[in-house]
C-alpha cells in the first residue's frame, strides 16, 4: 500500500510539473487553443512522449500482475521526466495572471475528477495511479479542454474590463489617442514618439509588449490619469480583425501605419491578409482624424487612395511628397540625416540610435509631431534624446572592449538586412549571432536562406545557432562561397556566445541577430 501511496503522490507531482510546462506553452500562443495545436506539431517533445508512454505501460504491466515494483519503474522515470522539466531554461518565463491561475487548477481540478471517478468506479488503487499517469500524458488535452471550459467566464471577465476602460476614457473627454501598427517597428516608433511628444505634452504610452486588446484595455485601466494629455496605443495582430477590436475600444484620432509585410504567416497566410488587418487602424481613424503612412511600402501607397480620412507621407526614398530623410550617415556614435518636408529642406538631425529603419520610425514620429503642433527645437531636442528600445539596434557596453549590437528582439527580413548593412560599416572583425528568423509559414526558408546570402557579404565570422534551424542560412552562405572555417553551428546561444568571445579582440563588433522564444528553442 506505501508502495502504491508514493506511486500517486509521485504521478500527482509529475502532472503538475508538466501541466506548468505546457501551460508556459500556451501562454506563449496567447491562450489559443489552435495555436497551440500548432506548436504542439512542430515541439521538441517526442523523447519525452515515449518516456510517458513507456511509464504508462509499467504502470498496465504493474496493475494487471500486481508487480509492485514496476510501480516503482514507472515512478522513478516520472521523476527523470520531472527533473529534466524543472530544469528546461526558459527564454519566457510563465506568468501566474489570474487567467493563467484559472486554467491551471482547472486543469488540475479536471485530473482529479478524471483519476477520483475510475477509483470510486472501481474501487483499485493501482488503476487511479494508472489513470494519473495517463492524465500526465494527456495533459496537451487537458489544458486545452479546460481553456474551453472557462471560456463563456473568460469572455465576462474580459468584457467587464473593456466596458470599464471605455468609461475611463469617457472621462477624458480631451484625451488625444494615437495608434501605431505595423508588420515591424511599431515597438520602436511608439517609444520614439513618446519621448519626442513629451517634449510639449504629458504622454501616456502602453508598456512594454502590451499591444494586444486586454494589453491596451490593462493600461488604460491601470496607468491613464486624468493629466495625461496623449494616448499612445501599440496594436500588435496576429489575425484580421485583432486591430479593429483595439480601435473600437480606443477610438484613436491619429494613426501612424510603420509597415505592411510578410511577418506571422502562420496565421495571416498571405501579405493581402496582413495588409487588410493593418489597414483597420486607418480604417477606424475619424474623417477629422490622420493617418500617417510610410511611402517605402508600395502596397501602402497603392492603397492609400481608399483611405477616407487625412492622409501624410513619410519616406526615406521620395522626396515628392510628405516627409523625407536625406544625407543620412552612420558612425558608432550614432546617426546624422537631413529632414526634407515636400521640396524644402527643414533641417539637420542627429541621434544616437542607428539603421536606416530607425531613422523611418523617428521620421513617422516627427511628421507626426509637426501635425501636433511641436516646433523644431521641441523636435530636434527630442530626436537627440532618443535611446534604443531594449533588444532593437542596441549598443552596449562591453568590459573587453567589444562593440555589442542587440538587435535580438523579434528579427525580421527587412530589419535583418538593415542591421548587417550598418554591421558592415564597422572596423575591426565582424561576428553575427542568429538562428535566423521565425514565422514566415512557407517563406521561412527563403528569407532565412536570403539572410545567409547578406551575412556572407557583410561579416567575417557566422556563428549559426541550432543546425535543423539554421540549415536555409547556411544553404545561403554556400551560395555566395563563404568559407566553413568561418561558419560556427552552436547548439544554443550560450554556446554561440562562448566561441565567439573565445575569438573576437578588442575593436571587433558583435551583432545579435534574433532570440527565438521558446516556442521555437
Amino acid at each position: 500500500m506505501i508502495i502504491k501511496i508514493i506511486a500517486l503522490i509521485v504521478a500527482t507531482f509529475y502532472f503538475v510539473v508538466k501541466l506548468r510546462y505546457e501551460l508556459q506553452m500556451f501562454q506563449q500562443n496567447s491562450y489559443r487553443n489552435e495555436r497551440y495545436f500548432k506548436w504542439l506539431k512542430k515541439s521538441g517533445l517526442i523523447a519525452i512522449r515515449y518516456a510517458e508512454i513507456g511509464s504508462i505501460l509499467l504502470a498496465v504491466v504493474a496493475t494487471i500482475f500486481s508487480i509492485d515494483w514496476l510501480l516503482i519503474l514507472s515512478a522513478i522515470l516520472l521523476i527523470v521526466l520531472a527533473i529534466g522539466l524543472l530544469k528546461r531554461k526558459s527564454k519566457v518565463k510563465l506568468k501566474f495572471t489570474s487567467r493563467a491561475k484559472r486554467l491551471f487548477f482547472t486543469s488540475l481540478g479536471v485530473a482529479i475528477l478524471i483519476v477520483g471517478l475510475i477509483w470510486f468506479l472501481n474501487s483499485c488503487l493501482s488503476v487511479a495511479i494508472l489513470f494519473a499517469i495517463v492524465c500526465g500524458f494527456l495533459t496537451f488535452l487537458i489544458l486545452p479542454l479546460a481553456n474551453i471550459i472557462l471560456k463563456p467566464v473568460e469572455n465576462r471577465i474580459n468584457n467587464w474590463y473593456i466596458n470599464d476602460a471605455k468609461r475611463i476614457l469617457a472621462e477624458h473627454k480631451d484625451l488625444i489617442i494615437i495608434g501605431i501598427t505595423g508588420s515591424y517597428g511599431k515597438t520602436s516608433t511608439k517609444h520614439f514618439l513618446e519621448k519626442i511628444l513629451s517634449q510639449k505634452y504629458n504622454v501616456l504610452m502602453t508598456p512594454g509588449s502590451f499591444n494586444t486588446t486586454m494589453g491596451v484595455v490593462r493600461t488604460i485601466r491601470e496607468y491613464l490619469n486624468p493629466t495625461h494629455q496623449v494616448f499612445i496605443c501599440e496594436m500588435g495582430a496576429k489575425q484580421n480583425g485583432d486591430i479593429k477590436e483595439i480601435c473600437d475600444i480606443v477610438k484613436p484620432k491619429y494613426g501612424i501605419l510603420t509597415s505592411v509585410a510578410e511577418q506571422h504567416l502562420d496565421t495571416f497566410k498571405n501579405i493581402e491578409n496582413v495588409r487588410k488587418t493593418k489597414f483597420e487602424l486607418v480604417d477606424s481613424l475619424p474623417s477629422d482624424g490622420l493617418a500617417v503612412l510610410n511611402a517605402d511600402y508600395d502596397i501602402i501607397v497603392s492603397n492609400a487612395d481608399k483611405v477616407k480620412t487625412n492622409t501624410i507621407f513619410y519616406s526615406l526614398n521620395s522626396a515628392k511628397q510628405g516627409y523625407t530623410a536625406k544625407n543620412i550617415t552612420y558612425s558608432q556614435h550614432g546617426t546624422t540625416f537631413d529632414l526634407y518636408i515636400g521640396e524644402n529642406r527643414e533641417g539637420t538631425f542627429t541621434t544616437e540610435l542607428l539603421g536606416d529603419y530607425n531613422v523611418s520610425n523617428i521620421l513617422a514620429c516627427m511628421a507626426l509631431a509637426y501635425e501636433m503642433g511641436l516646433n523644431d527645437k521641441e523636435i530636434a531636442f527630442g530626436v537627440h534624446k532618443l535611446q534604443a528600445v531594449e533588444h532593437r539596434m542596441e549598443i552596449k557596453p562591453n568590459g573587453a572592449g567589444l562593440i555589442i549590437i542587440d538587435d535580438a528582439f523579434n528579427s525580421n527580413p527587412k530589419g535583418a538586412e538593415m542591421a548587417l548593412k550598418i554591421l558592415s560599416q564597422f572596423t575591426g572583425k565582424r561576428f553575427v549571432i542568429t538562428p535566423g528568423i521565425i514565422e514566415l509559414a512557407g517563406r521561412q526558408d527563403y528569407y532565412n536562406e536570403k539572410l545567409g546570402e547578406q551575412i556572407a557579404q557583410s561579416v567575417d565570422y557566422a556563428v549559426l545557432v541550432g543546425k535543423k534551424q539554421t540549415e536555409a542560412i547556411y544553404k545561403g552562405l554556400k551560395n555566395k562561397n563563404y568559407p566553413d572555417e568561418q561558419i560556427f553551428i552552436a547548439n544554443n546561444l550560450k554556446e554561440a556566445a562562448e566561441k565567439v568571445f573565445s575569438m573576437a579582440v578588442r575593436g571587433d563588433t558583435v551583432l545579435f541577430e534574433n532570440d527565438l522564444p521558446d516556442l521555437f528553442g
